[in-house]
């Protein structure tokens, strides 16, 4: 988005014109010209296991508590928890960490299910914890990373590095579009 780009010109896009409002915000805040502001990327933080990942913002609809009731799918993967019906719609939950191969998400108190924002595919992720929003500057980006745990580095493009931590970018929508996600009969 350009520095000198006009408000009027983004009232048909209230997303943008948001984002727009916040970046110059930040601009005020930080007391330097618009020029001088680095670009950030804005991320939703989460965490599987014990690896902390963050996916891009676009690509999450929300984040939801483990609904009380799911049904079982019969012949489904293990991966799949379930079907639920949240606010009138039916959501497919995985859980992550399984389909990954590395064991159960435990359910706990901070569990929550990340709504991935798909056109065709709808998905609840189950993971161990989500973190909330995570902005890095562009030139905390780096094309390496260590290897994750969780051995979902087929998905991950890139990562973000603050203060000696690694924050691996998951990509959802690689993940839905896979063939092994798209098999979800139970073998």
């Amino acid at each position: 988005m350009s520095t000198s780009s006009n408000l009027a010109e983004l009232v048909e896009q209230p997303f943008e014109l948001l984002r727009e409002i916040e970046r110059r915000s930040r601009v005020a805040i930080a007391g330097k010209s618009t020029s001088e502001i680095e670009d950030e990327w804005v991320g939703i933080g989460f965490r599987i296991g014990q690896e902390n990942f963050v996916a891009q913002r676009d690509q999450v609809r929300e984040v939801l508590m483990l609904p009380d009731t799911m049904t079982r799918v019969p012949g489904a993967s293990r991966w799949m928890l379930g079907i639920a019906n949240l606010r009138g719609h039916l959501l497919p939950l995985i859980d992550l960490k399984m389909f990954l191969g590395s064991g159960r998400t435990s359910l706990r108190r901070v569990t929550r299910v990340i709504s991935v924002n798909h056109r065709e595919i709808p998905a609840g992720l189950v993971v161990d914890e989500v973190q909330g929003f995570r902005r890095f500057s562009d030139s905390e980006f780096v094309e390496q990373w260590p290897q994750t745990a969780v051995r979902c580095d087929r998905y991950v493009d890139g990562a973000y590095e603050r203060g000696g931590d690694i924050w691996p970018v998951f990509n959802l929508y690689d993940l839905l579009e896979s063939s092994s996600f798209l098999q979800a009969a139970a073998e």
